[in-house]
C-alpha cells in the first residue's frame, strides 16, 4: 500500500518525508498537481461505490486503489496549456478541481489533513471564533471595509492589521510581501481604497515572545520564537536570521484547547501560533492547517517529521 504525498515539486520538508517513509520501507509517491495535465493523467472509474483506476504523475502509475494515506502538502495549482483563452482556462481549472479533486477527495483513505478539513479551516473569522469557544485567549479583533469604523477602533488602543490569507502576491513580475503592520496617524490620515475588501484589524498584544505549536494526531511540539530586532518584535516572518529558538511545553489549558479545535476542524495536523505575554497568558493568533514546520523541527530537534510518517505508514479509513 502507497502513501501519496501531494507537495510542491520543490519542497525541502517532502523531500523529508520521502526519505523517512523509504527509511520505514513504505511505498511513496510524490506529485504536484502542478503537472497536470502536461505531467499527469487520471483514468478513474466508479465500482461498487468507490473510485478504482490510476493516476500517472512524472513517469509513474499510482493505483488509486493501493493508497494507504496522503499527506495533502499544499500543492501547486493546475497548470494548463499557455493557449487557453482565460475563459477555457477557468473552464479547465474548475473542471479539474470538481473532476479529479473530486476523486482523489473520496478515497477511503488517512489524509493528513483531507483538504475539505483544510478549506474549513482556513478562515480566519471562524478560527479565532473556534479558537475562544475551545477556552484559548484570543485578540479583540475587527473586520471590515469602513473606514471611519477603522479609526473608531484604533483609536481606543494600539491596533495592527494583518491579511486575511497568504502574505505574498506576484505583481509586475516580482513577489510582493505584507506581514503584520502596526497602524500610524498616517495611515488613519489616509485610508483609501479599504472599502473595496474586508480587511482584518487587532489589537496589539504586548509580548515576552511568541511560539509556534505543531500538532501531529496525539503529540504536540512547541517552540519558543524570540525576537532579535524590531522589525522581528513586530512579526517574526520578516527576518528569520533574527530569530533564536527554544523547545516549550505549553500550559496545560493550552494542550487542552488545541486539541479540542483540532477535533472541532478534524485537523490531524496544525501549525498555532501564539503570543505569550510577559504576563505567561498565551494568546491565540492563527493555525495553518498546512503550515511549515521544518526549519522549527531542525532549531529544537523535534521528531515531526518522524511523528507525521508513523501516522502516513499506518494509514487508516477515515
Amino acid at each position: 500500500m502507497t502513501v501519496l504525498i501531494l507537495a510542491p515539486e520543490r519542497d525541502f520538508t517532502a523531500d523529508r518525508m520521502v526519505k523517512a517513509l523509504e527509511d520505514r520501507a513504505a511505498p511513496v509517491a510524490r506529485v504536484d498537481t502542478a503537472w497536470f495535465p502536461k505531467r499527469a493523467s487520471i483514468e478513474a472509474r466508479l465500482r461498487n461505490g468507490r473510485w478504482v483506476g490510476t493516476l500517472s504523475a512524472g513517469g509513474r502509475t499510482i493505483a488509486l486503489e493501493g493508497l494507504r494515506s496522503v499527506w495533502y502538502r499544499s500543492p501547486s495549482a493546475f497548470d494548463f496549456p499557455a493557449e487557453l483563452s482565460p475563459t477555457e482556462r477557468n473552464w479547465a481549472m474548475s473542471e479539474t478541481k470538481l473532476g479529479l479533486g473530486g476523486v482523489l477527495a473520496s478515497l477511503p483513505v488517512k489524509w493528513i489533513n483531507h483538504p475539505s478539513r483544510n478549506a474549513d479551516a482556513a478562515y480566519k473569522p471562524v478560527q479565532l471564533v473556534t479558537a475562544a469557544r475551545c477556552g484559548l485567549s484570543v485578540a479583540d479583533t475587527l473586520v471590515t471595509n469602513v473606514a471611519d469604523s477603522v479609526r473608531e477602533f484604533a483609536s481606543e488602543r494600539e491596533t495592527v492589521t494583518k491579511a486575511f490569507g497568504a502574505a505574498a502576491i506576484i505583481e509586475e513580475g516580482g513577489r510582493k510581501t505584507t506581514f503584520t503592520h502596526r497602524l500610524d496617524a498616517g495611515d488613519l490620515a489616509d485610508l483609501r481604497g479599504i472599502e473595496v475588501a474586508a480587511h482584518q484589524f487587532q489589537r496589539w498584544i504586548p509580548k515576552a515572545h511568541e511560539a509556534r505549536v505543531i500538532v501531529v494526531g496525539n503529540q504536540v511540539f512547541a517552540a519558543g520564537i524570540y525576537a532579535e530586532s524590531a522589525e522581528t518584535y513586530l512579526d517574526w516572518r520578516n527576518d528569520y536570521s533574527e530569530l533564536s529558538y527554544k523547545r516549550l511545553e505549553p500550559p496545560p489549558d493550552v494542550v487542552t484547547g488545541i486539541r479540542e479545535y483540532c477535533v472541532v476542524f478534524g485537523l490531524t495536523y496544525g501549525a498555532f501560533d501564539f503570543v505569550i505575554r510577559p504576563d505567561g497568558e498565551w494568546v491565540f493568533l492563527e493555525c495553518n492547517s498546512g503550515g511549515q514546520y521544518g526549519w522549527i523541527e531542525d532549531a529544537i530537534g523535534a521528531p515531526i517529521t518522524d511523528a507525521l510518517a508513523d501516522l502516513l505508514v499506518k494509514g487508516e479509513t477515515t
